[in-house]
């Protein structure tokens, strides 16, 4: 729990309660963390219903760590997990950060119209 929140606080994400955190880490369908020497640098969560749907969730690298790869590491492993556990036609969305989009487009995800933020994928189109 520490770690992850030592990762959001590194990105300038907000950082949540400590019990919040715990409760949002526990009830996680998915999560992958990257460990370098000892240290978390990285994670990936999979947040949803587990049947119609799946959220794609804190997809974080330290900064001093990003470009080398990490993030598509993360991805590829929450790929497999949602090629394992979503069904056909199975919605998954996530929020991308500004200016990250074409990162996840790699994936197959689409922006969604203005009015509607995030991106999305129907699994198995």
């Amino acid at each position: 729990m520490e770690e992850f929140q030592r990762l959001h606080e590194a990105v300038g994400w907000n950082n949540v309660d400590k019990k919040a955190t715990e409760i949002g880490l526990r009830n996680s369908l998915f999560s992958v963390c990257v460990v370098h020497k000892g240290e978390v640098i990285g994670c990936g969560r999979v947040i949803g219903d587990g049947g119609i749907y799946f959220y794609i969730q804190d997809i974080i690298v330290l900064p001093k760590f990003q470009g080398k790869g990490i993030g598509k590491k993360i991805m590829a492993e929450v790929m497999k997990y949602l090629k394992k556990n979503a069904r056909p036609n199975a919605f998954i969305g996530l929020m991308a950060a500004k200016g990250v989009a074409k990162f996840y487009e790699r994936y197959g995800f689409t922006r969604r119209l203005s009015d509607r933020p995030g991106m999305f994928k129907i699994w198995g189109k």
